[in-house]
């Protein structure tokens, strides 16, 4: 006499999906809200909120005159990095282009940045770990996963855009708040040591750690050699970036 089939428990709705809890889930408790994202991998939500609130926060910001002024003086710190010097003419049309430009199409520009950082980025790398997970280490996650995984490492970088956005107010300026060059201000801006210290964001090292976590639960392997991988991948982009600004810094 064969057994009677056993009835199956109900499938149990994974904990965490609302936005506001996988949000703080990803902060507080992120290898158990990544399960749940593996599980139902939305992720308009977290695009959304990323893009709105660096929005709102680069407008407002650009609404002040500090915020102009700071804007102006890391255009011009990011020419002087790269050894560019711009001819007299061509700086006071950049000058005018930052504090005179009204501030809708400073917002439309500053929208423009943020879909392209929120949304087409993570659509870029996410392609890149599919590559790397599934067609050269046999993964079987579906590009949605592996997207919604991306995107839900975003309360970090959104916890950073609150964070720094008043801060370089108070400070007039949107150099690096976050970085490693911060603490240690007597560093020649222009040597390699401040360039590369000046590169690493904690911010984003944060992230890393979470979207290793994220990446280690939708494949099913271990966290650290994950973010070895692309701590190391992050040291290497570092580490040029570091040596060309110095470079042309010196040169």
């Amino acid at each position: 006499m064969s057994d009677a089939p056993t009835a199956q428990p109900a499938a149990v709705e994974p904990s965490g999906q609302g936005f506001l809890v996988r949000f703080l889930g990803v902060l507080t408790s992120p290898r158990a809200t990544f399960v749940g994202v593996a599980q139902r991998p939305r992720w308009f939500g977290m695009v959304a909120a990323l893009v709105v609130v660096g929005i709102v926060a680069g407008t407002v910001l650009m609404s002040t005159d500090v915020g102009r002024l700071a804007a102006l003086d890391a255009a011009r710190g990011q020419l002087k990095a790269f050894g560019v010097n711009l001819p007299p003419e061509a700086e006071a049309k950049m000058e005018r282009d930052i504090m005179e430009t009204p501030l809708w199409r400073l917002a439309l520009q500053t929208s423009i940045g943020q879909m392209i950082a929120g949304a087409v980025m993570p659509l870029v790398v996410a392609g890149i770990f599919f590559l790397v997970f599934n067609v050269m280490m046999g993964g079987d996650a579906t590009f949605k996963q592996v997207f919604a995984t991306i995107v839900h490492a975003n309360p970090v970088m959104l916890v950073g855009v609150l964070f720094t956005t008043p801060l370089n107010y108070l400070r007039g300026s949107m150099t690096g708040a976050t970085n490693l060059a911060v603490f240690l201000p007597m560093l020649d801006e222009t040597s390699f040591l401040a360039k590369l210290l000046g590169s690493v964001d904690l911010i984003r090292v944060w992230w890393v750690v979470i979207l290793a976590t994220g990446l280690g639960v939708l494949y099913k392997r271990k966290t650290g050699p994950i973010a070895t991988a692309l701590f190391v991948v992050y040291g290497i982009i570092a580490v040029i970036f570091a040596a060309v600004t110095a470079g042309r810094a010196g040169a």
